[in-house]
C-alpha cells in the first residue's frame, strides 16, 4: 500500500491514485472494485457518475430486485461506452457511493490546496 494514495473507500471498492507512474497519467485515480480495476481521469469520473445517475432515473425495480444481491437487472455503462457491468442494485449503490465519496474528496483536495497556495501568498 505503500505505492498507492487512497482518495476514498467502502465495503466494496477503493478509489487511489498511484504514487509513481507516468506523467500523463498523474492525476488518473484508479477505481478497484468486484474483480475490475477503472484508470479513469477526474472528467471520466464524472462521466461515470452521470452514467449512474441516469440508471436510478429509469423505472424503479421490484422489491426483490432491490434486495437482492444476486440478481444483477441493471446494466450500468462505464464511461468508456463499449464496456457496461450488469451488476445488482446493491453494487450499483455501492458504486454510486465509491464515485461520489472520490468526487467529494478530490474536490476537498482541491479546495484545501487552493487555501494552502492564498496562504503562502
Amino acid at each position: 500500500m505503500d505505492d498507492i494514495n487512497t482518495i476514498y473507500y467502502n465495503d466494496f471498492g477503493i478509489a487511489f491514485q498511484w504514487k509513481r507512474c507516468a506523467i500523463e497519467d498523474y492525476k488518473k485515480i484508479q477505481l478497484v472494485f468486484r474483480n475490475t480495476g477503472l484508470f479513469l481521469s477526474f472528467n471520466e469520473l464524472l462521466v461515470f457518475s452521470k452514467n449512474i445517475e441516469k440508471v436510478f432515473s429509469k423505472p424503479s425495480l421490484c422489491k426483490d430486485c432491490k434486495e437482492n444481491e444476486s440478481c444483477k437487472s441493471l446494466l450500468q455503462e462505464a464511461p468508456n461506452p463499449q464496456i457496461s457491468f450488469a451488476v445488482s442494485y446493491i453494487e450499483l449503490k455501492s458504486i454510486q457511493d465509491l464515485v461520489k465519496g472520490t468526487l467529494v474528496q478530490l474536490e476537498l483536495d482541491n479546495v484545501f490546496k487552493i487555501n494552502a497556495i492564498c496562504k503562502n501568498r
